[in-house]
C-alpha cells in the first residue's frame, strides 16, 4: 500500500509539472507601438520581423522557422516581437515621430529607416532596451541561423565579437 501511495504521488508531481511547463505555440507578435509600451513598462529587446504581403520568403519564414518551438519560446521569453509590413501606409508612431509611408520606396518610412534604404525582404531589426539600433539581417534564416543570432543579441556578443566573424561561423554550416 505504502509504494502504491508513494507512486501515485510521484504521478501525480510529474502531471503537475508536465501541466505547469510553458511551452507557447506561437510567438506573440505586436504591433511596434505596443512593443515600445511594453519596453517603457519591462525593458527588453525588440525584434521585428519586417514584411510585405508579396513576399514568398516571408510567408516561408511564417510557416517554418517562426512555428519551431525552440524559436516560438525564446522569441517570447527575450523579445518584444513586432511584425511589421513595410509597405504599411498605416502612420507609426514614435516617441515625438511620425513615420509614414514613402511612394519613392513602395514602403513605410519606418521600414526605410529600420533597414538604411536596403528594402529586402525578410529581414529582421533589432533594438536594444533603449530603442537603438544593433542590426538589421536581410534574408531568409532556417532555425538553425535564426537561434544562434537571436543569441548573439541577447547574450550581447556583439559587444565582443564583430557581426562578420559571427556570421561566418553561423552561415558555414
Amino acid at each position: 500500500m505504502r509504494i502504491s501511495s508513494l507512486r501515485s504521488f510521484l504521478i501525480l508531481i510529474l502531471a503537475a509539472t508536465h501541466c505547469t511547463a510553458q511551452t507557447d505555440t506561437k510567438i506573440k507578435w505586436m504591433s511596434f507601438e505596443e512593443a515600445v509600451a511594453m519596453s517603457d513598462q519591462s525593458p527588453k529587446k525588440i525584434f521585428i520581423d519586417v514584411y510585405t504581403d508579396w513576399c514568398g520568403w516571408c510567408k516561408r519564414m511564417d510557416a517554418t522557422t517562426f512555428k519551431d518551438t525552440a524559436v516560438i519560446n525564446y522569441i517570447n521569453s527575450n523579445f518584444y516581437a513586432v511584425k511589421l509590413n513595410a509597405e504599411t501606409k498605416d502612420t507609426i508612431r514614435f516617441r515625438e515621430k511620425s513615420f509614414t509611408y514613402l511612394p519613392a520606396y513602395k514602403a513605410n518610412e519606418m521600414a526605410v529607416s529600420l533597414l538604411n534604404g536596403q528594402m529586402g525582404y525578410p529581414a529582421f531589426v533589432y533594438l536594444d532596451q533603449n530603442y537603438s539600433l544593433l542590426k538589421a539581417v536581410p534574408g531568409y534564416q532556417t532555425v538553425d541561423q535564426l537561434i544562434p543570432t537571436l543569441k548573439y543579441m541577447v547574450e550581447e556578443k556583439y559587444r565582443n565579437v564583430p557581426w562578420e566573424e559571427f556570421e561566418k561561423e553561423i552561415y558555414k554550416k
